[in-house]
């Protein structure tokens, strides 16, 4: 059972020198308990808890974002992110989604990702400041009208479609003029992304798309304070937990230093906004959204009669801050991709997949280029997991799902693959 502590804090209100005291709430939790409440927050517990295009706009208005990677070995992030959450998803749905009811739009939050477009007003700072850097650069001023008269007369446009070859230094390394002009604006929030093809982003006005109540709106955070709560607040939705110390979750909030955090976490705290849970074997108090907490602690004690199995994409909202999912979970992962060969540890990508409330294995996906068949290139169960019946059949499962998101017909398990033999069954 759960274990409350009830404490008193002191927080100033209203006119200097006035203070009032409130009663916050504090949770002790097991370890197993806090996995619990994190899957729950997700979606990822025994039964779905999301479908279709409401149960996936649902799901990203909860967490404010999920993360974008143009990469796609079986899929890209934000794909494989929904395909874990939303029973027979398909990757149209979420096109459908980002630029046929524009209930959704790319952007930069926890780096590029799509978040819902009600969230732009919020973004004004981003956008201003963007307007500010890039639209001072003499190259990209230089470009914008022969831009904005090429899309007024010629509609969404990628960067192949306008002849402005000029190499300027951009982001990782020098590229054409053409895509840091599109890109500026698009940063500035005059542009959004009409469609991708592949990963070619093709632009147009954003007044074209997004209503008048959203882009005239202003930004609802007037002071720092508010927008440093507003930034952190749904930082921590959007992991679930979260502890004050630095991190990968945190990645995508410029200009938030340890100070800027810690005083925020005290301030959403002392307003009741959040709730501290003391779990066991971290040492470290974790914080959850009062929101959160109230929607999804029931959770935390019920049996799981049918573990559920699911394919987590790399960038996972889940698995945003490694360390803390290490303390709590006990699992290590870190996406290699970006790692020489001779440093990784396991292979250039590869996803983990949980079982229940714990994680049980890795695996190094890959699709056959003549047939689009589903490949298990390597596989790796994690330590102390031994296969029951009922762990293999899930997973067969499970597997049959990606496979259907995938849209390929078998699965071939790789025939020097160590693990093989144990693994077989998911093939047949």
């Amino acid at each position: 059972m759960v274990q409350w502590i009830v404490s008193e804090c002191k927080s100033i209100t209203g006119q200097a020198g006035e203070k009032s005291v409130q009663s916050m709430k504090a949770v002790n939790l097991t370890n197993r308990q806090a996995r619990r409440f994190l899957l729950a927050h997700h979606g990822l517990g025994a039964q779905p808890e999301f479908t279709g295009k409401a149960g996936a706009l649902s799901y990203i208005r909860r967490v404010g974002c999920i993360q974008y990677d143009p990469l796609n070995i079986v899929g890209r992030n934000p794909e494989l992110v929904l395909q874990s959450r939303i029973p027979d998803f398909k990757p149209p749905l979420l096109q459908a989604l980002l630029y046929e009811d524009r209930s959704l739009i790319d952007g930069m939050d926890k780096v590029m990702s799509i978040y819902p477009v009600d969230d732009w007003p919020y973004f004004s700072r981003y956008h201003d400041e963007a307007r500010r850097y890039y639209g001072s650069q003499e190259a990209v001023a230089g470009a914008l009208s022969e831009v904005r008269q090429a899309i007024l007369s010629r509609g969404p446009l990628s960067s192949d479609d306008l002849d402005l070859d000029q190499t300027v230094d951009w982001a990782w390394a020098p590229t054409r003029l053409a895509r840091a002009a599109l890109e500026s604006m698009y940063f500035w929030g005059e542009l959004v992304v009409h469609h991708k093809k592949n990963n070619q982003k093709y632009y147009d006005f954003a007044d074209r798309h997004l209503p008048e109540s959203v882009l005239s709106a202003d930004d609802p955070n007037i002071t720092d304070e508010q927008y440093w709560d507003w930034r952190v607040f749904r930082r921590i939705g959007g992991v679930g937990v979260l502890w004050e110390k630095s991190g990968d979750a945190w990645v995508g909030i410029r200009k938030l230093k340890a100070k800027e955090r810690r005083e925020t976490f005290g301030r959403l705290y002392s307003d009741g906004r959040l709730i501290r849970l003391q779990v066991e074997g971290i040492p470290t108090p974790l914080y959850a959204r009062t929101e959160d907490w109230e929607r999804s602690a029931a959770a935390i004690d019920d049996p799981i009669e049918s573990p559920r199995a699911s394919i987590l994409a790399p960038l996972d909202n889940l698995l945003w801050d490694r360390r803390l999912i290490a303390a709590i979970f006990g699992f290590e992962y870190i996406w290699e991709v970006y790692k020489p060969l001779q440093q990784r540890t396991y292979g250039y990508y590869v996803l983990p997949i949980l079982y229940g409330d714990s994680f049980v294995a890795r695996f190094e996906p890959g699709r056959d280029k003549r047939t689009g068949n589903l490949v298990i290139k390597n596989w790796w169960w994690e330590s102390g997991i031994e296969p029951t019946a009922d762990m293999m059949a899930e997973l067969k499962r499970c597997f049959r799902r990606f496979m259907d998101f995938l849209g390929a017909d078998t699965m071939e398990i790789d025939s020097g693959l160590a693990a093989r033999e144990s693994i077989a069954g998911l093939a047949t």
